[in-house]
């Protein structure tokens, strides 16, 4: 069974999650928003606390805020680190966008391996499906857990909202297709778990997302 911690980090209210198989104990980090020591040691402090093994790094997308803990987490943990191709740009834009945030941050990485639909990855025995679902940004990808009918849907899908597309290389027309076609083509009962807010599930969101409802009509 996959098990979540969810962590808010960061002035951006980033949700930075740790996933692992409870069988093994065979984790990974998605979107590390760590920004201070204190938000670093307190990712550090629960992974050391439930003996946790990192196997990877992963972004959804590479926004600044997805990627303050990047470094931190890549150098700690010394493990393979996969984001989409697409995105790198925004990964070399982080020295001029920290600097117009008045934010001191450890730079990212780049990733050593990108993500497609095909990548095939397993958290412990529990396969990872990414989907491709750009929009909010050009390489965007949610991960789903079909067994576990969970779903991490980055800055794509909100509880009630949808991710912004004016920032580098949105597209609204793409990011409503991504969750017309990929998101909600999943089971009504998968839960979300979203970049920024609350959870929610597939089937909420089409019934009461005031973004979405008029498109599925």
């Amino acid at each position: 069974m996959l098990k979540i911690k969810h962590f808010v980090f960061s002035p951006f209210l980033e949700n930075t999650y740790v996933i692992w198989d409870e069988e093994n104990n065979n984790a990974a980090v998605v979107d590390p928003g760590c920004l201070s020591e204190d938000e670093e040691n307190q990712l550090a402090d629960f992974i050391e606390s439930e003996k946790l093994k990192i196997n990877y790094l992963l972004n959804t997308h590479c926004h600044i805020d997805h990627v303050f803990g990047n470094a931190f987490v890549k150098n700690k943990y010394d493990v393979p680190y996969y984001a989409p191709e697409k995105d790198v740009f925004l990964i070399d834009m982080l020295p001029v966008l920290s600097k117009e945030y008045g934010i001191e941050m450890k730079y990212s990485p780049n990733p050593g391996n990108y993500i497609t639909e095909d990548t095939d990855l397993k958290i412990g025995n529990i396969q990872i499906k990414f989907l491709f679902t750009p929009g909010h940004t050009p390489g965007e990808f949610c991960l789903y857990f079909e067994k576990d009918k969970i779903c991490f849907t980055g800055d794509v899908l909100f509880k009630e909202g949808i991710g912004r597309t004016d920032l580098w290389g949105g597209n609204y027309k793409t990011l409503i297709s991504s969750i017309e076609n990929k998101l909600f083509s999943l089971p009504d009962d998968v839960k979300i778990f979203p970049g920024h807010g609350e959870s929610s599930t597939i089937g909420y969101e089409k019934a009461h997302n005031p973004f979405l409802i008029n498109t599925l009509q």
